[in-house]
Formats: C-alpha cells, sequence, structure tokens
C-alpha cells in the first residue's frame, strides 16, 4: 500500500513559515512557543529555523547573511535549499500555516508511536499495565510538544544563558518556584520548584495537612493553579479549613455554623475569593498511582497553568500491583517524581512517620523514620517534617495524671498560639535546617515566627555541635503581623 506522505508533511508550508519568519521576526516571539524545529520534516528546514530563532534571542538582525553564516559554521548549509526557501512568498498572517504544520508533525509522531506499541507488544512483550503507562506519557508529550533528543552544547549553553537572564531579572531573589508563603523557607528552598519531589512528613496531630493547606493558599491567592488529592478528608472540609485561614475565623465555629451576622459575612466574602482560582480537588480515597497519574497528564493538558500538586497522603495510596507495601510506597514515590518531571511542576506528597520514634528522648524526626521509606529518601528533592513540642508536652502532663488523651476536663484556658518546627531534613540543591513558625491551633494556620518584638527567624545549620543561630531580617523588609 502506498503511504499518503502528503498527509504527514508539506514542504511548502514549511517554506512560507521560514520565509515569514525571516522578512517578519515580529512572529519569532508568539511562534517559537508553539513549534520546534522538530515540527519540521525536512532535516534542512529544522536547521533554518533553529538558526533564525538562535540569532533573534542573541539580539542580532536577522538576515540571508547572518542565517547563512551560521549555519556554514555547522557545515549545515545547502545553497539550493536555502534559495528554495525565497521562492515561497512572505505571508502576513501566520497562523493557518502554523496550525497545518502542527497537524502534520502530530500525526507523524503518533504514527511512530503506533510504531512503538507494535514493538513493545510483540518484541518486549510488556505488561498491560506498563504498556498504558507507556502510551499515556508519550501522548502527553506529544500533546505538550515535550520529549526529545540529546541537547547540543550550544543549545545548552543558549538556554542556560537564558536561565541567568531571567533570574537576574527577577524582582524576589529568594524565590524561583511555587512561594510557599514563608519567607525563611521561601529564602532557604527559593520555592517548591518545577520537577521537584517534596515530601511532607510528620507524626499524627502535628499539623502536616494544615501546613499543606498553607502553601495551598497561597499558591491559588497567587493565581497559580493547584490539584489536591486528598485520600482522607472529603473537599467540604478542605474548603472549611481554607476559609477558615483566608477569613481569621475559628474552625470550629465554621464547622458547627456558629456564627455571628459579621463573622456568616466574612465567611462569604471568603468564598468569592475562591471563585475564580484555579483550585482542583480530588477526594476518592481509592485512587491508586496510576489513575493519579491520569487524572494529573489530563488535568495538565486542559488547564496548562497548573503548577503545583498535592498528595494527602502516601501511605493511604495503592499501587497498581500486588507488591509488599514497602515495595509499593517505592515504586509510588519513584512515579511521582518522574511525573513532577515530565508535568515540570513540584508534587508536594504528605508522609506519616513511624511511631518508633515516640519512644526516643528526642522525639524530632529523622529521615528513617518515614513509614515505609523504601526508595523515598532518594526520590525525594526535598524532605520536611513538622514537629511540635506542645502535643508531646500535652501528652506527657496526661499521662502523669494518668488521664486519658478523650477523658481530659480543661480546667485552664489552652494555648491557641503555640511554637512549631519545620525541619528541612534533605534539600538537593539547598542547605538543611530548621525553621521556626507559629501554629495557631484555632485556625489550624502556621505562620512566619514572630517574636514580638524582632523579626527572629531560627534556623539550625547542620555542624559538628548543634547550633542554634538567630537569621533577622533587614528593617525594611515586609512583615505581615499574624492575624489573630
Amino acid at each position: 500500500m502506498d503511504i499518503p506522505y502528503h498527509k504527514i508533511f508539506n514542504r511548502s508550508i514549511e517554506r512560507v513559515i521560514l520565509s515569514s519568519l525571516i522578512f517578519q521576526p515580529e512572529f519569532i516571539d508568539e511562534v517559537s512557543s508553539e513549534i520546534s524545529e522538530k515540527d519540521f520534516y525536512f532535516e534542512f528546514h529544522q536547521h533554518v529555523y533553529k538558526a533564525i530563532i538562535h540569532i533573534y534571542f542573541s539580539k542580532k538582525i536577522i538576515t540571508e547573511e547572518m542565517i547563512k553564516e551560521h549555519l556554514e559554521k555547522q557545515r549545515k548549509f545547502n545553497e539550493n535549499e536555502f534559495l528554495n526557501i525565497f521562492t515561497e512568498m512572505a505571508v502576513t498572517k501566520i497562523e493557518h500555516y502554523i496550525a497545518e504544520l502542527k497537524n502534520k508533525s502530530i500525526k507523524r509522531e503518533l504514527l511512530n508511536l503506533a510504531k512503538e506499541i507494535e514493538h513493545a507488544i510483540f518484541q518486549q512483550d510488556m505488561e498491560s499495565d506498563e504498556l498504558l503507562n507507556f502510551v499515556e506519557g508519550k501522548v502527553f508529550a506529544i500533546g505538550q510538544n515535550g520529549g526529545g533528543d540529546f541537547k547540543e552544547s550550544n543549545e545548552i549553553i543558549e538556554i542556560t544563558s537564558s536561565y541567568i537572564d531571567k533570574m537576574r531579572e527577577r524582582e524576589n531573589k529568594d524565590l524561583i518556584g511555587i512561594d510557599t508563603g514563608f519567607k525563611v523557607l521561601n529564602k532557604m528552598t527559593t520555592g517548591f520548584n518545577a520537577g521537584d519531589l517534596v515530601i511532607l512528613a510528620a507524626r499524627p496531630s502535628m499539623g502536616k495537612t494544615a501546613l499543606a493547606l498553607n502553601v495551598v493558599y497561597q499558591a491559588v491567592q497567587n493565581n497559580s493553579g493547584v490539584a489536591f488529592f486528598s485520600l482522607e478528608m472529603p473537599v467540604e472540609q478542605l474548603m472549611l479549613r481554607l476559609l477558615s485561614i483566608d477569613s481569621g475565623i475559628e474552625l470550629q465555629k465554621v464547622r458547627t455554623g456558629s456564627l455571628s451576622d459579621n463573622e456568616y459575612s466574612r465567611i462569604h466574602h471568603s468564598l468569592k475569593k475562591f471563585e475564580d482560582k484555579m483550585l482542583f480537588v480530588d477526594d476518592d480515597g481509592g485512587i491508586n498511582i496510576n489513575q493519579l497519574r491520569t487524572k494529573l497528564r489530563k488535568l495538565k493538558s486542559k488547564n496548562p497553568k497548573l503548577s503545583l500538586a498535592v498528595i494527602d497522603y502516601l501511605q493511604i495510596m495503592n499501587s497498581a500491583g500486588s507488591k509488599d507495601r514497602q515495595a509499593e510506597i517505592s515504586e509510588i514515590s519513584r512515579n511521582l517524581k518522574l511525573l513532577a518531571r515530565e508535568l515540570k511542576i513540584p508534587i508536594l506528597a504528605l508522609s506519616q512517620l513511624n511511631r518508633a520514634l515516640e519512644s526516643r528522648t528526642d522525639k524530632r524526626p529523622i529521615m528513617s523514620d518515614i513509614r515505609e521509606s523504601g526508595s523515598i529518601e532518594q526520590d525525594a528533592d526535598i524532605i520536611l517534617f513538622v514537629y511540635r513540642d506542645d502535643v508531646y508536652r500535652k501528652k506527657a502532663e496526661l499521662e502523669k495524671k494518668n488521664v486519658q488523651p478523650n477523658q481530659q476536663q480543661v480546667s485552664e484556658p489552652e494555648q491557641i498560639v503555640v511554637e512549631a518546627e519545620l525541619i528541612i531534613a534533605k534539600q538537593r540543591n539547598g542547605p538543611t535546617g530548621t525553621v521556626k513558625l507559629h501554629f495557631h491551633k484555632h485556625l489550624t494556620k502556621f505562620t512566619d515566627y514572630y517574636d514580638g518584638e524582632t523579626k527572629n527567624y531560627v534556623i539550625q545549620q547542620p555542624t559538628k555541635i548543634n547550633i542554634t543561630e538567630p537569621f533577622r531580617f533587614d528593617s525594611n523588609d515586609e512583615y505581615d503581623m499574624p492575624q489573630f
């Protein structure tokens, strides 16, 4: 059977696009974000497009001579093919040609994928679950114009130079990724960055879900898209917590509806603030890693501004196979890391800690305390622990009085704002240490630590001896006082 090649490439369309970009470089900014050199079928057309983009972003004037000189240096120039580009007239409206170029490029990629699927089935004898994930990943990459070959050294230099220039132009030098909402944590981590797997772990009642929701709240208020997979808590309970954080109204009042007219009005004001935000919640408690991966890929393709995914929490999730539990968690963590890189977003995954730490004198967590850790320590880019000493003090007092927690009769007002520690136990690209925070129990809300007189944040750096040094912002730094 003859292959209808006209369905997968069009030489004339490729020449029109290149001719138009040479004579009307104002198109390049928009076009360069929509197509790459691989969208051209003919190899020489790929070289010309790449040369045009390089010259333009090097802030030089695009001329025939400049393109020719650039290609000759790389020994990729073809005189006849170059002249043939100019046989096609440049156009003032290029959108139709770009759409048709992409259409044919995607068809070629799908045709190649069909061959890969055939090979995976008959030659590699791939299992169906593995094959589905392989196909989903490939289709997503095609849709995102992703995937690629080795990058050559000149391209590496260009990408790196562009990154450095972009970093220099930023106003907030401490923040590159998602704003966590905490000043010192941002300073130490530069925010949660694209492709990072961040593990947030704690014992029950320490506030790991509360801290994650603080990060979510900050992200959506900054108009970033957030996907929250809640395997433990229904969507309305999550939303009530966010409303309490935003309104400053005690969570118990919000949950029970015991609101004054003024508080009721504030809650509805907070609700309206979330109406146009990109918050997506999946509260399917039985989701497995394959289902999560499929849902997140689809969500990202429909909402390109999706900037963060949160999973609450790892140990509840299932893998697709019937492996032992430690192997399952290892598979889940590895897949989450690969998914973060594929989607170019940070994934914040919550995790439980082993009960063994309860028997230690110092109950601050260490990495080996992560339950069913397996490869979590290796896969994670950042590992954070939430620690609150007041939880253990309260427990010790009850044990001393031989009173069960659920039997306690509160005779004195409970302290509603307590100190908390956020321990950065691992960071692949930055320092480790401890950040002091305040936890507002009535709001289930964390805020930056404030000692009432100075902006005194504590960071512990790992040394041979354990030294705690104060970290102080300059007096002209902005600081929002905790809201009560």
